[in-house]
């Protein structure tokens, strides 16, 4: 439960919003050191650190020039913090040789394939997440499960998995923002269209809206 608390500390400073003058990045990352000192060699303590460093490691290159959120591709690499990016994964390696798996260290794995370079382990992902739903069998969990078979390849499969999850997520933003980009990659463009138009209305913050935005109105019609 705490660490729950901290990774929804953490989440909440990573999408701007009424406390944006607070750094509750920081503050969240502060609080899980502060718990690995207290409680050494805990290793879903170890994951969840893990987990928010490879996240914040990219926060100086999550935005572009023009104020819209960048995907991961998209993103300039030299402006990730290298230091963060070595903690975690170390993290990581010390967490995972305790073997006593748990959600935190399997997130922890995923953040890091999405930044194994060239190019995020896809395959690697949508596994990690399929373990994953043994401990956290949650809406969001196959949402990003369906979005990592999509990238490997899968695509058929993800958009009829997405389609299984459309009442439980109606109200949730990133499901919109995933269905209209596969049923976009599936040439369904009308459908993409809706799905942008409530992505963009669901949006925590004019970065993210910006995004989608530039999304939809650069897809083919």
């Amino acid at each position: 439960s705490v660490l729950a608390v901290v990774y929804l500390i953490y989440n909440a400073g990573y999408t701007p919003g009424p406390l944006a003058d607070r750094d509750l990045c920081a503050e969240a990352l502060f609080l899980a050191r502060l718990l690995t000192q207290l409680r050494p060699e805990d290793s879903e303590i170890e994951g969840c650190l893990a987990l928010l460093l490879l996240t914040q490691s990219r926060a100086a290159a999550r935005i572009g020039p023009d104020c819209a959120t960048l995907p991961l591709m998209e993103q300039d690499r030299d402006l990730w913090d290298s230091a963060a990016i070595a903690e975690g994964l170390a993290l990581i390696d010390t967490a995972m040789a305790r073997r006593a798996p748990g959600p935190y260290q399997i997130k922890a794995a995923i953040a890091a394939c999405h930044i194994a370079a060239p190019s995020p382990d896809w395959p690697q992902i949508a596994a990690l997440y399929t373990r994953l739903l043994d401990f956290e069998p949650t809406p969001v969990i196959r949402l990003n499960r369906a979005v990592a078979l999509a990238e490997a390849g899968h695509l058929a499969q993800a958009l009829t998995n997405l389609a299984d999850l459309a009442e439980a997520l109606e109200d949730y933003q990133p499901f919109h923002a995933a269905q209209a980009d596969l049923l976009a990659r599936a040439g369904q463009a009308q459908s993409a269209r809706a799905a942008y138009d409530r992505a963009i209305a669901l949006a925590a913050s004019p970065s993210d809206a910006a995004f989608l935005v530039k999304r939809r109105d650069n897809q083919p019609i």
